[in-house]
């Protein structure tokens, strides 16, 4: 009789009842059919959301099919009034049941007008956590205060309050600045609610990437073909994470050497060049790795689902590590690097743009600033003055 433990925990801020057991396909496939179960990969366990009732039905159902159930919190109910609630992250993910506990009744509705409506306009699942968490931040400094009733002057002072006091950085105000502008106008429609309320001016960062020299010790410092396979694919096409984990093996045309990126961001298909030597790589991948991927290009062992964007991002950060590479980059400087080499080798910006489903191509024209294109022909002034031996050191 196989044992299997539940517990409950806190996951990305959200209360959960986790379940751990030896790895069993047909008890994967019930606990997502019929609680919605997630994987996490930090965790090594599975999870559902959290309620007594629901964890008293998991246990009857698992008991039922003959699995042996040890109740690792030994039946003690969580209370969700409890200290822990307080010590959550600033930033949490959507966690609809638990966060309400933070928010006074008399603003309850405002989350569930903006879900419905966000669903209506068909925003991406990104954008709706976005609004969503940083309404729930927003609903909590109110307390007791209507939401509905704030005029533009009370959304400045509590903007102030966000940039002095919670010292907010100006991307993340920007966000916040977005979720409260589609409320109050979108589903409140209040028009030009914020016309009066200006904007922080974000940074200039220029992108972040890895020169050719890295690039070699990172991959070379890969020994998994599936990781490296997925690395060497996100760099050759230029992908985000989101891109990569999400490419299926219908998406590889190799007739006409296209990748399609389905569905991406903005919610926009476009084809990238699929390079000779990753068709190989891929090809090589696929005969020999075991299991073999069915939908996804890159599954997970435990799901067989798409791998997690956060999967992809340990396996970058851990080929960074071993290749010795001290720059703090993530995974998405691979698609920078793409874009910055094309253009030291003279590519025309504007096919880098269509390239990298840029919308505007000013997104693109940062990469100016990085490429050493331009730069290698510039001579600098304080070396003409060493040519004519005008000075000396």
């Amino acid at each position: 009789m196989q044992l299997i433990r539940i517990k409950t925990l806190q996951y990305k801020g959200q209360i959960r009842i986790g379940i751990y057991y030896d790895h069993d396909k047909d008890l994967n496939l019930f606990l997502k059919n019929e609680y919605k179960a997630l994987w996490s990969q930090s965790l090594k366990c599975w999870h559902i959301h959290y309620d007594s009732i629901i964890k008293t039905k998991l246990k009857r159902s698992l008991e039922h099919k003959h699995f042996k159930v040890e109740d690792l919190d030994k039946e003690q109910v969580l209370n969700l009034n409890s200290n822990k609630i307080s010590t959550l992250p600033k930033q949490p993910v959507i966690a609809h049941s638990t966060f309400q506990q933070r928010i006074n009744p008399i603003n309850l509705h405002v989350i569930e007008l903006m879900r419905d409506h966000l669903i209506l306009k068909a925003y991406s699942k990104s954008t709706m956590k976005t609004y969503l968490n940083e309404m729930h931040q927003f609903l909590y400094r109110l307390g007791n205060i209507s939401a509905d009733e704030l005029k533009p002057e009370h959304l400045k002072k509590y903007l102030v309050f966000c940039f002095e006091k919670l010292r907010l950085s100006e991307n993340t105000l920007h966000s916040r600045i977005n979720a409260l502008k589609f409320y109050y106008e979108q589903v409140l429609h209040r028009d030009r609610f914020f016309w009066e309320i200006p904007r922080p001016k974000k940074p200039l960062q220029l992108p972040k990437l890895l020169n050719e020299n890295e690039l070699s010790r990172l991959f070379n410092a890969l020994t998994n073909k599936k990781h490296k396979a997925m690395l060497f694919t996100a760099y050759s096409a230029g992908l985000r994470v989101s891109e990569i984990v999400a490419l299926k093996l219908a998406h590889i045309d190799s007739e006409r050497m296209q990748i399609l990126v389905e569905n991406a961001k903005g919610k926009k298909d476009r084809y990238v060049n699929l390079s000779p030597m990753v068709l190989d790589i891929l090809r090589a991948y696929i005969k020999q790795y075991s299991p073999r991927p069915r939908v996804y290009l890159f599954e997970s062992e435990q799901t067989g689902d798409a791998y997690p964007t956060r999967t992809a991002q340990q396996i970058f950060s851990n080929a960074k590590n071993a290749a010795g590479i001290q720059k703090d980059v993530g995974i998405h400087s691979l698609r920078h690097s793409f874009a910055t080499h094309l253009l030291d080798r003279g590519t025309d910006i504007r096919y880098i743009k269509d390239l990298l489903g840029h919308f505007d191509i000013r997104t693109t024209e940062r990469y100016l600033h990085v490429s050493k294109h331009q730069l290698v022909n510039i001579i600098s002034p304080l070396d003409e003055l060493f040519k004519r031996n005008q000075i000396d050191w």
